[in-house]
C-alpha cells in the first residue's frame, strides 16, 4: 500500500477505532450507546464499502462458518414470522446482529489498535461502577439495574471487567497501563456484585477453567496481586451486610427446595422452575419448529387455567432460559441455529488461542471465549438475547474481537 493510499485511510481508521472504544464504553451508561454504535458501523460500512468488501473476500475462509451462523439464524426466524403469518418485531434483532458483520468488516479493512476494545471496557466499567453503587448504597435499591434491569447490567458489567482484565494481560509489558485495565476489570467485578445477581456469575464456572491457566502467564507477582485484589472484592461483597449476597446465595437453594416440595412460586428461583416446567411442556408438544412467542404464551395461559402451571408464569416477559426459549419459539430446528452463534464463534476463538501466550492473537482470541462462554453462563437462568443490547452487544464484540484476532496474526513484527 503506498503512502498516499495509507494517509487516506488513517482518518477512518481512527474513526473505526472510536467506534470499537465507543460500543463497551456507552454499553451501560446509556440507554442509546450500543445501537448507535451499531448504526454508525452500518453506515461506515456504506462509506467504506470497497475496502470492506475486499477485506471481507480476503478473509471468507475464515470467517464463513461465523457468519453464515449468523445469517441462517437471521433467514430461520424471517421464515418463521412469514409463514406464520405472525409479528415482525422479533425479527429485528437476528436481523440487527447479522448486519453487525460491519464491524468484522471495517475492523479487517482499517486495522485499528485493539487496544481501544481494551480502554472502552475498562472505561465502560469504571463509569458503571459509580452509577450502580450510588443506585444501591445512595438510593437504597436492592436490586439496581442503571439504566435497565439487574440482571442484565450484572453480566455485562462482568464481562467489560473480564474484557479489561484481558486486556491487562495484553499491556503486560507496560506496567502502568496493564494496571489501569486492571483496575477497570475491578470496577467491573464490583458494578456486577452490587446488583446482586447471582445467575451471571454461574458463568464463571465455565470461564475458569479456560482463564485461570492463563493468568500464570502475567508472572507471580503480578498473579499474586490480581487474584488478591480480586479474592478481598469477593470477600467484602459476600460478607457485607449491606449488599446480603451471601444471603442470596443461600436463598436461592432453600427457595429451590420450596419448589420441589411444592411449596411458594413466587419466588427468583421458584418462579424460573415453574417457567421451565411450562417450556418443557411446550416444547413436547411442538418440537419440531415450536411456535411463535404470543402463542406460547396463550398456551402457557391455557395451562394454567388447567391448573398444570402457577398462573404467576404469565407475569414475566420470557422463559428465564436462552436454549428453552429457542426451543420452545423455534423447536429443534431453531434451537440447532440459535446454538449455533455460540458455537462457530466459540470454535473461531478456540482454534486460535493455542498455548503460545506470547502469540499476537492470543489476548483477543481469550476474550472471544470468554464472551462466548459468558453469554453461555447467563443464558442458563436468563434470556440474555431477549434485549436488543444484550444481543447487539454480544453480537458487535464477537465479530470486531473476529477481526483483531485475524489482523494480530496476519501482523508481521
Amino acid at each position: 500500500m503506498n503512502s498516499n493510499s495509507t494517509n487516506t485511510r488513517e482518518p477512518a481508521r481512527i474513526w473505526i477505532g472510536a467506534l470499537a472504544f465507543l460500543l463497551p464504553f456507552l454499553s451501560l451508561v446509556t440507554l442509546f450507546g450500543v445501537s448507535l454504535v451499531s448504526f454508525l458501523f452500518l453506515i461506515s460500512t456504506v462509506v467504506l464499502f470497497r475496502p470492506a468488501r475486499d477485506a471481507f473476500r480476503r478473509h471468507w475462509p475464515q470467517i464463513r462458518w461465523v457468519v453464515l451462523a449468523f445469517m441462517l439464524y437471521f433467514l430461520f426466524v424471517l421464515a418463521c414470522a412469514l409463514l406464520r403469518g405472525a409479528s415482525m418485531g422479533p425479527v429485528e434483532k437476528p436481523a440487527r446482529m447479522f448486519l453487525a458483520v460491519s464491524a468484522l468488516a471495517l475492523v479487517l479493512a482499517l486495522r485499528p489498535p485493539r487496544a481501544v476494545l481494551w480502554w472502552g471496557a475498562a472505561a465502560g466499567a469504571a463509569a458503571a461502577l459509580p452509577l450502580i453503587a450510588w443506585q444501591r448504597l445512595g438510593l437504597g435499591i436492592e436490586r439496581p439495574g442503571g439504566l435497565i434491569n439487574a440482571i442484565t447490567f450484572g453480566d455485562l458489567a462482568l464481562l467489560l471487567g473480564l474484557l479489561a482484565l484481558v486486556g491487562a494481560f495484553d499491556l503486560r509489558d507496560r506496567p502502568r497501563l496493564a494496571l489501569l485495565a486492571g483496575a477497570g476489570a475491578l470496577c467491573g467485578c464490583a458494578a456486577s456484585f452490587m446488583t446482586g445477581s447471582r445467575g451471571g456469575w454461574l458463568a464463571l464456572v465455565l470461564m475458569l477453567p479456560v482463564l485461570l491457566p492463563r493468568l500464570r502467564d502475567l508472572g507471580v507477582r503480578r498473579l499474586g496481586g490480581v487474584l488478591g485484589a480480586g479474592a478481598l472484592l469477593l470477600a467484602l461483597v459476600w460478607f457485607a451486610p449491606g449488599l446480603g449476597l451471601h444471603a442470596r446465595f443461600v436463598e436461592a437453594v432453600d427457595e429451590a427446595r420450596g419448589w420441589q416440595a411444592g411449596g411458594n412460586v413466587w419466588t427468583n428461583v421458584g418462579t424460573r422452575l415453574e417457567l421451565w416446567k411450562g417450556a418443557v411442556m411446550l416444547v413436547e408438544e411442538k418440537p419440531l419448529l415450536g411456535r411463535d412467542f404470543e402463542a406460547a404464551r396463550a398456551r402457557l395461559a391455557q395451562y394454567a387455567r388447567e391448573g398444570k402451571l402457577d398462573p404467576m408464569v404469565l407475569e414475566l416477559p420470557h422463559l428465564h432460559n436462552d436454549g428453552l426459549q429457542a426451543l420452545a419459539t423455534g423447536g429443534v430446528a431453531g434451537f440447532v441455529l440459535w446454538a449455533a452463534i455460540l458455537a462457530t464463534p466459540l470454535a473461531f476463538f478456540l482454534r486460535r488461542l493455542g498455548r503460545d501466550a506470547r502469540a499476537p492473537q492470543f489476548a483477543v482470541a481469550l476474550a472471544g471465549v470468554l464472551v462466548v462462554l459468558g453469554y453461555i453462563g447467563f443464558g442458563l437462568t436468563e434470556v440474555i438475547f431477549w434485549s436488543m443490547k444484550g444481543s447487539l452487544f454480544y453480537a458487535l464484540t464477537v465479530f470486531m474481537l473476529m477481526g483483531f484476532c485475524l489482523n494480530a496474526k496476519e501482523k508481521i513484527g
